[in-house]
């Protein structure tokens, strides 16, 4: 996708051209809405009057996308959105929709070439496999019918403890075919941190692998699966995938060559539009995990919107997230195949045996749309690669970020290191939705450091105590119109009373999301940080971003997180915690350095009350720091109630913290 003139002086890298409009996958949707209702979108096609009929008119909307992409033809709008309040909003009630069905289609309906790869495989230390869509659907077919000899009905929890490989998008597809539920958790947690989640949902068959590799090394998870299959009085059948001993089986489990051995045509379930898909979980980091249940028919709507419309996915391209089956974005991945796109399947550590491994990946495979995380481009912006330079990527168009706001200078290295002409999207969403409320189109200009605007068919806006904020204030990120992928429920709470707790306590009717947002003079959002670790010093609220984005500029710094503390006798504390670059010390000339730049760049409000070196900033296994755990830690709560160590990527820093907060005499720590 070629873009238009740019001027990178005043922000703008990429801009969109009549031409690629066209092309797109969202000017072809407008062009069929605009023909069928005979709207007028602009010409050229405006985003913000699409944006505003998609939120404005949801039945109409959601109805036109069901229609256009072939899952529900011809659904009247008065029947797309039946009830509207929220929780508890009823799309498409008596139509059916099975994801798997779905996912499989493309290799039916004349989008693929069969024999075409659906997936390609990468690992460790391994060669790359390509498994055609043909083969893809004889093996779902195949395990399906297994899954229903042992049992398995419509309702029944599947559980998978896998790491990112094939076998993981089988097991998944074959469970939705069923009926069945699918619940993923990756080999890399404990055992005591997946049975804080498989524990809750009883499931009847255990999908499990004997080990791993990352960075290098193999890690063994016999003794964990052992133990789990003990743990889970509900489970009858354990599959076996062998990732590192090929020749063993444990006793009393089923090898996953004899659960595929029958290869058939698989047979769908016939299932309502919200009967569950799968359990994902809230990220665990202050207590037992959320199971977040999410339906058939809002997946597929919403994974068809997100990668056709905002994404721009071909049917034919090459499709790669890097992701682990514990983060939301793996099922996210996978969902490209409702797209018609090969997913490109990666298990292994996200910098090995290189930083530029994603990039190498890419381009050994041919991918076109290519994300991550954003903390994976700053590390390669910081350690001055150019994988442009060095890697063939030639058939990328696309770029996409999310887990964490990605800084300006990070887009600017983009555009610079990796190609001029590339599509970036930066996006912020969550496992609650499994999708993004903000993200970008290709119908408007890339500008560093913004998102580009809600998503379509995401009310989104920035609210204040008493409603809407100005253009340029800070707000909560709400949503004040019900999306299909919103949660069906949680599990185990059948009156909805956690659900209405964790987004409507603060405005009945309405989703807040806990991040900070603005709006910016262009139209486009930032992201300043999650709102419940917003600083907060005298009565003015300061994004954590703004301060990160300042202190790791500087030379010395390879990673920061700073800390907004309520104080019992109502003051407050604000310390910045920093992680120094290998050789650099901890001196008071960098401490001042530190304090001024916040001070010019940022505001003098912005300058921490103290500023501590430490071995490590501790973040979930997904990328995001523990800003709201770590808080909880110097208010007084116990480290084993203020953190769940399974999700931390290193927790014996959290011992560190730990002593800090003993130190200062906090209750509990």
């Amino acid at each position: 996708m070629a873009p238009g003139a740019v001027d990178p002086s005043d922000g703008v890298l990429w801009r969109p051209t009549e031409s690629s409009i066209t092309a797109s996958r969202l000017g072809a949707f407008a062009h069929w809405v605009a023909e069928r209702r005979g709207i007028a979108f602009g010409s050229p096609l405006d985003y913000d009057t699409l944006w505003r009929w998609s939120v404005e008119s949801p039945g109409q909307f959601w109805g036109d996308l069901a229609s256009w992409t072939g899952v529900l033809p011809g659904v009247p709008d008065e029947e797309v959105l039946t009830r509207s309040t929220m929780p508890g909003a009823t799309w498409f009630p008596g139509r059916t929709v099975n994801y798997a069905e779905q996912v499989l289609r493309p290799a039916v309906d004349g989008r693929v070439d069969p024999d075409h790869p659906a997936l390609i495989a990468v690992a460790e230390q391994s060669e790359r496999v390509e498994i055609s869509w043909r083969t893809l659907r004889q093996e779902v077919g195949a395990l399906a019918a297994t899954l229903r000899r042992f049992g398995v009905r419509r309702g029944d929890r599947v559980a998978g403890y896998l790491p990112n490989v094939p076998e993981a998008v089988v097991a998944l597809l074959a469970t939705a075919a069923v009926g069945a539920v699918w619940s993923g958790c990756a080999p890399e947690f404990g055992t005591r941190s997946v049975l804080d989640r498989f524990a809750q949902i009883e499931p009847v068959v255990l999908i499990t692998t004997d080990g791993y590799r990352f960075n290098g090394r193999e890690y063994d998870r016999r003794q964990a699966v052992g133990e789990l299959r003990a743990a889970l009085p509900t489970v009858r059948t354990t599959v076996h995938v062998p990732c590192l001993r090929p020749d063993e089986l444990p006793e009393g489990a089923l090898a996953w060559a004899d659960a595929v051995a029958h290869p058939q045509e698989p047979v769908f379930e016939s299932v309502p539009f919200d009967a569950p898909l799968w359990i994902v979980y809230s990220s665990g980091t202050t207590g037992r995990p959320k199971g977040i249940v999410h339906g058939h028919g809002g997946i597929v709507l919403e994974q068809l919107k997100s990668a056709q419309l905002h994404q721009d996915v071909h049917p034919g391209d090459r499709y790669y997230w890097y992701a682990s089956t514990a983060w939301i974005m793996w099922n996210i991945a996978t969902s490209a195949l409702l797209s018609g796109a090969t997913v490109v399947v990666h298990d292994g550590a996200p910098a090995f045996p290189n930083l530029d491994a994603q990039f190498q990946t890419a381009a050994d495979t041919g991918v076109t749309h290519l994300g991550t995380s954003a903390g994976y481009l700053t590390a390669c912006e910081k350690a001055g690669l150019r994988p442009g330079e060095k890697h063939d990527l030639a058939q990328l168009r696309a770029v996409g970020s999310t887990g964490s706001p990605l800084p300006e200078s990070t887009f600017r290295w983009v555009y610079d290191a990796v190609r001029p002409d590339i599509f970036l999207a930066s996006m912020s969403g969550g496992t609650d939705v499994a999708t993004g409320f903000l993200g970008g189109t290709s119908l408007l200009p890339v500008i560093a450091g913004e998102l580009q605007r809600p998503m379509l068919g995401v009310a989104a806006a920035a609210w204040g105590k008493d409603g809407p904020v100005a253009q340029g204030e800070r707000g909560e990120l709400v949503i004040t119109q019900p999306m299909p992928s919103m949660p069906l429920y949680f599990w185990n709470d059948p009156a909805r009373i956690r659900y209405r707790e964790a987004y409507f306590m603060m405005w009945p009717g309405v989703w807040r999301h806990g991040d900070w947002i603005e709006t910016t003079d262009s139209g486009g959002v930032i992201v300043t940080g999650r709102s419940d670790a917003t600083l907060n010093r005298g009565g003015v609220r300061i994004g954590t971003a703004d301060i990160y984005a300042v202190v790791e500029r500087l030379p010395e710094i390879a990673d920061s997180l700073v800390l907004g503390v309520e104080q019992p006798d109502g003051g407050y504390w604000m310390p910045l915690f920093v992680r120094l670059k290998d050789g650099q010390e901890f001196t008071p000339g960098l401490v001042d350095r530190i304090r001024q730049a916040i001070r010019t760049e940022a505001s003098p409000r912005h300058v921490p009350d103290e500023i501590l070196a430490v071995p490590g900033i501790p973040r979930t296994r997904t990328g995001k720091r523990l800003e709201v755990p770590l808080k909880r830690l110097f208010m007084g709560v116990a480290p084993g109630s203020a953190v769940n160590l399974a999700t931390v990527d290193d927790p014996e820093l959290i011992t560190h913290y730990a002593a800090l907060a003993r130190r200062r005499g906090r209750v509990g720590a």
